[in-house]
């Protein structure tokens, strides 16, 4: 018997600006992390969570590291979308995915992923809090099939 695992997945579309592009009109590759940022941070606010009622409770998600794939290059004037989930989700760290696309044409620009650790004020490592280490591990479900057919997959 295989396992299945179905994860929400938000997706946000907004257009290139011209600021993000270099003389070519081409993003920079720095920009396509601080995409990744505003899919996290739409991703809480679409699962029923704001991430600043995160660190307003006394917790931090740092970063620990971050892998990016350039594919393809974003232009000035196109418009991109960012689809972001939960890669992984352990009692003090988090791993987030992301695919960001061409909005027009659906060509895959680039994909990467995110590695979180949760930390105090004081910046020692700590769990994350119950409430919402409950609303991510909502974000994955896990199902168990007998075989692609029996699911329609």
């Amino acid at each position: 018997m295989a396992e299945r695992t179905a994860r929400r997945i938000v997706e946000t579309t907004f257009p290139v600006r011209y600021a993000e592009t270099d003389q070519m009109q081409i993003v920079h590759h720095a920009n396509y992390i601080v995409w990744m940022e505003e899919g996290r941070s739409e991703f809480m606010r679409a699962s029923g969570g704001d991430y600043a009622e995160v660190e307003r409770g006394g917790h931090l998600f740092a970063v620990t590291g971050v892998q990016v794939r350039y594919l393809a290059s974003a232009h000035y004037g196109e418009r991109v979308t960012v689809r972001t989930w939960v890669e992984e989700l352990r009692s003090r760290t988090l791993k987030f995915g992301y695919e960001i696309i061409n909005a027009e044409n659906g060509m895959l620009l680039v994909t990467g992923q995110s590695e979180h650790v949760c930390i105090d004020r004081q910046g020692r490592i700590t769990r994350i809090p119950d409430p919402w280490h409950k609303l991510l591990a909502a974000q994955i479900s896990t199902r168990r099939r007998n075989g692609a057919k029996a699911q329609g997959i």
